[in-house]
């Protein structure tokens, strides 16, 4: 070991990293309002009012009452003859609305490109309606409902009727804050519950409007176990541990010392839980109010012999509250609104505390080598498997959550031999470049190893660095008269020891600013560190491997898990009087029936109804078939060659025709073979050849067709940006693999993607056409779907990325327009979603997300929305009434600035993935009751048992599996103005679920959260890629492109730079499919 003294002159690196502001910064108005064709609004449907013919008056009769069926028609194929349209006789125009032409024309909307026909309406399938739509301001409904609210931020929804009676405080002022605003709401409901206290949490979420009835009925098993809640008191006490140390491990120890010294004598026998951190948990009261102890840690031995290490740590601990669980058993039985938290934590403790110390905690899972056989994954990793365990209130009592995992640990290797594994060659022969010294350093970083050269002293230490230098050339002092020393020739006088690996650098151990130098062959990785950076594709495939269980496997290891896990002879679940379940909870589940998909009328098959969340292409035709009359082919494909180039795409051309696509089979152009590394010339350069010929006949390009390698490193994320933030063209990329197999599926699943890109739809909702969806076919309705994607772990300064997309099609609702933006890092709330600046010459001026969707809605359907759907991805519980106040503020702000008292009512839906949850068939040889990967059925739903206490939650399985076990989505209602009955709200998810546009299956989210997904992907590679070594690419990640990239501005306090904004004839049509 060589401790290197600090000498003047010497600097140590210091990266500083931009802290992000919380709220991501606004673009300059030149960017949010963005000059655009003013586009003419599709014709819409005549006023309800307006008086039709006697014979085509539909009965009085809710939507969900069947109708006749009336012929839908899209373009006919090869888009000859008549433009596509539904039958319909004359439809008047529709007239502008007040407040909505806004002051720059919209960036999104207008007419659907590819020359898709306005849209018509068949007369007699449209209901009667009262509510007025499309040009006057939306009216309150009938009946004397509250006034607007005197809070001016939170507005409330003008459907009186369909909204929670809202009381403003009296004598208040009026406050700016949302969260004041909201946090003086008392909405009443006419259920019994208790009054919650006067806080934030005032703002309740919606009380489940009953169980749902649809389907047939079926039971399934959960992996919850039911927890008996204690009768005993628990007590709360602060822990106060001098000197203080950040280490939990360290903590826990000296705990663990204090309980076994004075449980007896000092601690009234009691067994206490404790959290690692502040607070020590008992089941009844310690004898004392508040005492101090002193413990003493001996340091674990390092094999030397020597005298361990003594630390001393004074330890207070005081009394601080007792944790209710009375008020738990109310919340429970539904008779109490709020969660009692801290009595969930303190059984969550209790439950924890064993585990803890028998296995390594990561998160809310455990894992240990001897929990199952460790898997390699490359790269000097490996896998462990383990357990998640959480405790959740349900409706059943309490549940214990119970679920396997599996997560990377860095493998106990030799450090010669890990980095040998993960440059993935053989090392000792040549130098290592610069870049192998960047990713060794990179991996290496933060691991605590071992040394090896001083027998069975095997003293631990940190990797903070590696040396600039060879080992070879490092010297140091070791005296005070600066006499220096070589590290080779050190370890051999002190420890006879000779250096083998003298061209490489050393180990740099302990603290930075007086670093210690190690040899990497003397050093050894310690067992049980989890590996918490990004890994690569290879390393995803393998670990997905490990994972990847079938349901009747997971189930049996997760009975197994519990058995092993032996609740009943816990010593600390004994203590506290907690009872678990050795059985998978039974719980009633419903299969809602798939929905009948509409077709061409020109297909030999018109409607369809999925068998088994899957169907095909076969005799079909899209409903409304885009047109592709000009498009150009480049491939970067050096073992394409260009005949073979010209005949996949006059084959791809083909199958879109043969859907019911427009597809001219003459590219504008011959095929171009070109390089890679040259993508930004040439797609430029082909673009403006393509457009000089095209312009004089005032045609426009439709479509890219792209060629890439299998391996195409950064080229798909370049290429992507470029077309749809600079030339303002949608593409369409193939791997070479597809070109050479040229498989007639793989050509029907492209023609999907291509359709939806120019503007088509694939297919919709029967009941759409025929109004008869709840809630959605009544008055013009519009989804919502967002979502933000936040960096990997390891990038700690790329910005998060929000996008949101809206449906543009009513009442279809099967496109959606997508917008993106950049954020502050790991910010969850979406900053843009509306937004006021000053503008220098206008004011004040409004925009932001919604409002351009809201507008583009109204541009593309000539009406406005009435109702707004808007479903939530990626929030996790304890985000939830944040994310609620901040974004349902910014929606009511959104549509104000459009129209006064234009306040659509909103239903607010959160759909959560990351959960571990699972549903498993009643009996898995009951072949009638799984699908053919041995999960359960496509459209299971459960919302009883497992599901909240109180309010409007479900679980819904929309997808059939095709390996591991399937996850459930979890879809959880935070404001419901529109007053969704359990059924249909369902029903309206699990249908949505069969318009995904990429390909003939229901997926596992709804659509719009899909898509907002994808869109959010898609703009990681509009950022401009990083150079610092934070941001080097992994192997794998090169695999797709995704280079760390980063739009955040140098500097110690940067800002997150806007993304380059996405050309208007791109962002209204489905780019990022």
């Amino acid at each position: 070991m060589v401790r290197k003294r600090r000498t003047q002159g010497e600097s140590s690196e210091s990266h500083e990293v931009g802290a992000g502001q919380g709220t991501g910064v606004q673009r300059p108005p030149a960017q949010q309002q963005r000059p655009a064709q003013q586009q003419p609004a599709a014709q819409q449907q005549p006023p309800a009012q307006q008086q039709r013919p006697a014979q085509q008056q539909p009965p009085a009769q809710p939507p969900q009452q069947p109708q006749q069926q009336r012929a839908y028609q899209g373009r006919g194929r090869g888009g000859q003859g008549p433009q596509g349209q539904y039958q319909a006789q004359g439809v008047p125009p529709p007239q502008g609305g007040r407040g909505w032409a806004p002051r720059g024309p919209s960036n999104v909307g207008g007419p659907p490109r590819g020359g898709m026909a306005p849209q018509q309406y068949p007369a007699g399938s449209i209901q009667q309606q009262q509510t007025p739509r499309g040009t006057a301001p939306i009216q309150r409904g009938v009946g004397s409902g509250p006034s607007m609210i005197s809070t001016p931020e939170l507005h409330q929804a003008t459907h009186a009727p369909q909204q929670p009676r809202v009381t403003p405080p009296s004598g208040k002022a009026p406050v700016t804050e949302v969260q004041e605003a909201v946090a003086q709401l008392s909405i009443q409901r006419e259920e019994p519950v208790q009054a919650p206290p006067a806080s934030s949490k005032s703002l309740r979420f919606p009380l489940r409007p009953g169980k749902g009835s649809t389907g047939i009925r079926c039971i399934v098993k959960a992996n919850h176990f039911f927890a008996e809640l204690p009768d005993k008191d628990l007590h709360q006490y602060d822990v106060t541990i001098t000197p203080e140390v950040t280490s939990r491990g360290v903590n826990r120890a000296v705990i663990a010392q204090l309980v076994k010294l004075y449980q007896v004598s000092h601690l009234g026998k009691r067994l206490p839980a404790y959290d690692g951190r502040k607070s020590l948990y008992t089941a009844g009261p310690l004898p004392f109010v508040s005492k101090d102890f002193k413990i003493t840690l001996l340091d674990e031995d390092d094999g030397s012999g020597g005298a361990r290490r003594e630390r001393e740590f004074k330890v207070a601990i005081k009394f601080a509250s007792r944790a209710d669980l009375h008020h738990l058993g109310m919340f429970l039985a539904g008779r109490q609104a709020d969660a009692p938290q801290e009595a969930l934590q303190v059984l969550d403790i209790v439950l924890r505390e064993l585990p803890t110390n028998k296995y390594t905690p990561v998160g809310r899972s455990f894992y240990d080598p001897n929990l199952g056989q460790k898997q390699p994954l490359g790269e000097g990793l490996e896998s462990w498997r383990g357990f998640y365990q959480s405790i959740r209130p349900t409706q059943m009592g309490l549940s214990l959550n119970i679920d396997m995992s599996s997560t990377a640990f860095i493998e106990p290797l030799p450090v010669i031999e890990f980095v040998t594994q993960l440059l993935n060659r053989d090392v000792t022969g040549r130098p290592l470049s610069d870049s192998d010294r960047v990713k060794i350093k990179k991996a290496l970083r933060g691991i605590k190893v071992e040394v090896t050269h001083r027998g069975n002293m095997r003293r631990k230490y940190r990797i903070c660095g590696l040396t600039p230098q060879a080992t070879r050339e490092l010297n140091f002092p070791v005296d005070e008269t600066g006499t220096m020393k070589s590290v080779v020739e050190y370890f051999r006088e002190t420890y006879g020891f000779v250096i083998q690996h003298i061209q490489w650098p050393c180990l740099q151990v302990g603290n930075t600013q007086r670093p210690n130098y190690l040899p990497m062959e003397v050093c050894k990785i310690v067992e049980g560190q989890r590996y918490s950076k990004r890994l690569n594709e290879r390393q995803i495939t393998a670990l997905l491997k490990v994972t990847c269980q079938r349901p009747q496997d997971r189930e049996r290891d997760i009975l197994k898990t519990v058995t092993h896990n032996n609740y009943a002879n816990d010593d600390y679940a004994k203590e506290f009087g907690i009872k678990i379940s050795q059985k998978l909870a039974s719980v009633e589940a419903r299969i809602l029936p798939p929905p009948w998909l509409k077709y061409h009328d020109t297909g030999r098959e018109k409607d369809c109804l999925p068998q088994v969340g899957q169907w095909n292409m076969m005799n079909k035709k899209m409903v409304n078939g885009g047109r592709v009359a000009n498009w150009i082919c480049i491939n970067f494909a050096r073992n394409v060659q260009d005949n073979m180039a010209k005949t996949f795409c006059y084959e791809l051309a083909q199958m879109c025709n043969i859907s019911g696509m427009a597809f001219n089979p003459e590219p504008v152009l011959p095929a171009l073979t070109d390089r890679p590394d040259r993508v930004e010339r040439v797609l430029k350069a082909r673009f403006h050849e393509a457009m000089t010929k095209l312009q004089p006949q005032r045609k426009e390009l439709d479509l890219l067709i792209v060629i890439l390698p299998d391996n195409n490193g950064s080229l798909y994320g370049d290429l992507k940006r470029i077309c749809e933030t600079d030339l303002g063209i949608v593409s369409q990329c193939c791997l070479t693999k597809h070109v050479f197999k040229m498989s007639k599926q793989y050509l029907a699943n492209v023609a999907l993607k291509i359709n939806v890109k120019v503007g088509g739809r694939n297919t919709v909702l029967r009941d759409a056409i025929s109004r008869r969806i709840p809630n959605v076919s009544d008055v013009p309705t519009i989804i919502f779907g967002a979502d933000v994607t936040h960096p990997h772990p390891g990038e700690d300064s790329s910005p998060s990325i929000a996008a949101v997309v809206a449906s543009q099609d009513w009442p279809e609702i099967t496109k959606y327009a997508g917008l993106v933006c950049a954020q502050a890092h790991r910010q969850e709330l979406i900053q843009d979603l509306y937004k006021e600046w000053q503008d220098p010459n206008k004011g004040k001026v409004s925009g932001g997300m919604i409002k351009e969707l809201l507008i583009s809605f109204r541009r593309a359907t000539g009406q406005k929305p009435q109702r707004i759907i808007f479903y939530r991805d990626g929030v996790s519980e304890g985000q939830f009434y944040q994310v609620l106040l901040y974004e349902l503020d910014a929606i009511r702000k959104a549509c104000a600035s459009l129209e006064p008292n234009y306040q659509p009512p909103v239903t607010f839906v959160v759909v959560q993935k990351r959960h571990h949850t699972r549903l498993f068939a009643d009996n898995h040889r009951d072949r009638n009751a799984t699908d053919r990967s041995g999960n359960v059925l496509p459209g299971t739903v459960v919302d009883s048992k497992i599901c909240h206490p109180t309010e409007f939650d479900f679980y819904l399985c929309s997808h059939a599996g095709i390996q591991g076990t399937s996850r459930p989505a979890h879809y959880h209602v935070l404001w419901d103005e529109n007053k969704f009955e359990a059924d249909a709200l369902q029903s309206l998810t699990n249908n949505l679920c069969y318009t995904y546009a990429r390909c003939t299956r229901s997926v596992s989210i709804v659509p719009p959260a899909y898509y907002a997904h994808l869109a959010a992907f898609r703009a990681r590679f509009y950022m401009e890629p990083d150079t610092s070594d934070s941001g080097s690419m992994t192997s794998g990640a090169a695999g797709r492109g995704m280079g760390a990239r980063s739009t955040r501005v140098p500097g110690s306090n940067a800002a997150v730079r806007p993304l380059p904004a996405l050309k208007d004839n791109v962002k209204r049509v489905m780019f990022y499919c």
